[in-house]
This record gives C-alpha cells, sequence and structure tokens, in this order.
C-alpha cells in the first residue's frame, strides 16, 4: 500500500479539469479498477492517474482533430446525402418546435388580453360598488337629519313634559281619593270616622 493516491479534486486541479469531467471520461470498469473509497472521499491509485492524465492530454488533441474534420468534405455521395437527410430532418424538427412555441405565445397574448379585460370589469364594479355605497351613506345622513326634524315637531318641550307628568300624579292621588270616599259600606253606619 505505498501506492501514491490522490483524490479526484487533488487530480482534477492538476490537470485543470472540473471533478465531473473526470467522471464523465472514466468508465464503471475503470473506476473499479482505479478508485478506491476512504471515507467519503474517492482516491485514484497510479495507475488511473497516468490513464485519466493520458485521456485528458489526448483528449484536447482529440477535440482540434474534431475541429478541423468539421470542415472537411464528406468522401461520397451517400455521405452527403445522409447528412442532408439528417439536416432537413433536424430542420423539420426545429421548425415544429418552433410552430409550437408561436401557438403558445398566441395563447398567452390571449389569456392575457382576457385577464385584462376582466380586471378591468372588477375595477368598474368596484367603483360602482363604492358609489352606491357613498349615495347610500349620504341618503342615511338624510334620514337621520329627517327623523330629527320630525322628532323635534312631535315632542313637547322638556318644561312641560314635567308639568305633564305632575299633572298625571295629581290625577292619579285625585282618583284614588275619591275611590276610598266611595268605598264607604253599609256596615260602617254606626262608627265615625
Amino acid at each position: 500500500m505505498s501506492e501514491n493516491l490522490k483524490t479526484i479534486r487533488e487530480l482534477a486541479d492538476e490537470l485543470g479539469v472540473s471533478k465531473t469531467a473526470i467522471n464523465k471520461k472514466v468508465s464503471d470498469s475503470e473506476r473499479k479498477q482505479w478508485f478506491s473509497k476512504n471515507g467519503n472521499r474517492f482516491l485514484v491509485n497510479e495507475n488511473g492517474q497516468k490513464a485519466i492524465r493520458k485521456m485528458f492530454s489526448s483528449g484536447i488533441d482529440n477535440h482540434k482533430s474534431k475541429t478541423e474534420n468539421t470542415y472537411q468534405q464528406p468522401e461520397s455521395k451517400t455521405e452527403n446525402f445522409e447528412n442532408a437527410n439528417l439536416k432537413h430532418s433536424d430542420i423539420n424538427y426545429l421548425n415544429d418546435i418552433i410552430k409550437y412555441q408561436n401557438a403558445q405565445i398566441e395563447d398567452l397574448k390571449e389569456t392575457k388580453s382576457q385577464h385584462f379585460k376582466q380586471l378591468n370589469q372588477m375595477q368598474n364594479l368596484l367603483d360602482q360598488q363604492q358609489r352606491l355605497a357613498l349615495q347610500d351613506k349620504k341618503l342615511l345622513e338624510e334620514y337621520k337629519s329627517e327623523i330629527k326634524e320630525l322628532k323635534s315637531l312631535n315632542m313637547p318641550k322638556k318644561g312641560t313634559e314635567e308639568d305633564d307628568v305632575i299633572q298625571k300624579e295629581n290625577s292619579v292621588e285625585n282618583i284614588v281619593k275619591e275611590t276610598q270616599k266611595k268605598n264607604k259600606k253599609w256596615w260602617h253606619f254606626g262608627r265615625r270616622m
């Protein structure tokens, strides 16, 4: 176990790539051979480090050669025909996507205009409700003032109320005295009162 082990992060920093780039390049079988787990870290043995370095050094060369190959002419007419068919199907697919998205945009514009119409209607209804509430408030105030005027016309003055109460008390006392005078019964003839 005298191997010089490095973590994926250390190796990625050394190569100037990300950890995910290394994980994407390494296959599952290679991962089983080169990686070992220590806690929550994966350590790469020396053989794996050499192989990964070669992958990334050849990956740069391969990337250059791929970009150079894109500018080369196709070797045969069948290759050219296949590329044209693929391009045509891709173009059709993209056109279908564009049509679908345009339809979605139109639907969204329509729903947006409907929402604005509904918003305007709701605003108008709210304005109407507020106007009606103000009218009701004014009517209530008018009714209250009319009721106060009617009460002031029907009610006698406070001084006369006290006089009325006194007169009622006097009349009640008079009625009680009269009833006492009338209550002389026949069996009281012999007595004097």
